[in-house]
């Protein structure tokens, strides 16, 4: 492991999300006012009112999803947790660590986090996206707003992706053996992996969301051991275009169609709980599951601040502190895969 005297910041990047029902609009907004998000010619002229247009009718769809988890997200409460307990974890290993949020669409936004670390006289930075899997939607977006506002000359190793990290795989395996021991026969019920879907025109830029996430369905099953049919599905469409299919949605009725009546979702591409997971598959997705007929339907939990994911996440943070140049993928060009993540061979890939 890495010990070293110099004072470590790491910079925990997320979506974030509304902590109020009063903030689900400007939330929305500033999701659909980013450039990675939003993206067609004269953007920049059409971007804001599309934005208003979008936010403004959407947040009203999603008002009730957010009631039923409490009226807001929890999402800044895990990810504030997970900084936490990752902060402590890598001080016992001997590193001088403090650990930062930095949100994209809601509080606390990444300039709050840069003002929380310009006061803490940090000598080395690791940034650190949460989401296993790259894309230019999340980890492309949430680096990109970094690098608008900061230009400080500090060493700086930047983790783009983790989904192979063995530590990460081992810390998601638990949470979906947790869940099939609810089954009376834990090897009956199909295991649907369910990630965010994005739309096909970012994976036809060459964006390799749709290959990771699939990569990292295969190295579960592999890790977990679990003899259990599976299938991948995407959720949270958003508007009309294509996106990733297929959905959770139909996923539920085509295999309801085909008798199955055991259900374990797994949500893939998340590594805290919120509107995704404990409003679209835990309360939607169940109750269209026992609508559809299903007998048992079941949600892993999320890794949240579980001490095997925080083990992951602090080995992920060593491996970065000794590399001489930036950890796993660097910022693409044209779409192309410039690099594999040093753990590639750990996780049974070479």
């Amino acid at each position: 492991m890495t010990r070293t005297t110099r004072r470590v910041g790491i910079v925990l990047f997320q979506l974030g999300g509304p902590d109020t029902l009063e903030a689900i609009e400007p939330f929305l907004y500033n999701l659909f006012c980013d450039p990675d998000i939003i993206d067609f010619p004269f953007a920049k002229l059409g971007r804001k009112p599309l934005a208003k247009l979008i936010s403004t009718t959407r947040a009203r769809k999603v008002q009730h999803h957010y009631a039923t988890i409490g009226g807001g997200s929890p999402i800044r409460r895990n990810t504030e947790r997970q900084a936490r307990a990752l902060e402590e974890q890598l001080r016992e290993e001997g590193i001088d660590a403090h650990c930062f949020v930095a949100m994209r669409y809601w509080h606390p936004f990444t300039c709050e986090a840069i003002e929380q670390l310009q006061g803490a006289e940090i000598d080395e930075l690791v940034l650190l996206p949460l989401y296993p899997q790259y894309s230019s939607t999340t980890t492309g977006s949430s680096l990109n707003e970094w690098h608008r506002l900061v230009n400080d000359e500090l060493p700086t190793h930047t983790v783009e992706a983790f989904y192979r990290h063995p530590a990460y795989l081992d810390s998601v395996a638990e949470k979906v053996t947790e869940a099939l021991s609810r089954f009376s026969d834990p090897r009956r019920p199909e295991i649907v992996f369910s990630a965010h879907s994005v739309p096909m025109s970012v994976i036809e830029k060459g964006d390799p969301y749709q290959r990771q996430i699939e990569e990292t369905v295969q190295l579960l099953m592999r890790r977990g051991g679990w003899g259990n049919h599976h299938r991948l599905c995407y959720q949270s469409k958003v508007g009309a275009s294509r996106w990733l299919q297929p959905s959770l949605t139909n996923t539920l009725r085509q295999m309801s169609s085909e008798q199955i009546r055991e259900i374990c979702i797994v949500p893939i591409a998340f590594v805290s709980d919120h509107l995704e997971t404990l409003g679209e598959i835990d309360h939607e997705a169940r109750h269209l599951a026992e609508h559809l007929g299903f007998t048992q339907f079941e949600m892993s939990a999320g890794l949240n601040d579980s001490p095997r994911f925080i083990q992951a996440l602090g080995q992920i943070v060593h491996q970065a502190l000794a590399q001489e140049v930036p950890l796993s993928m660097p910022i693409r060009s044209h779409g192309r895969r410039l690099a594999e993540p040093p753990y590639a061979a750990a996780a049974g890939l070479d």
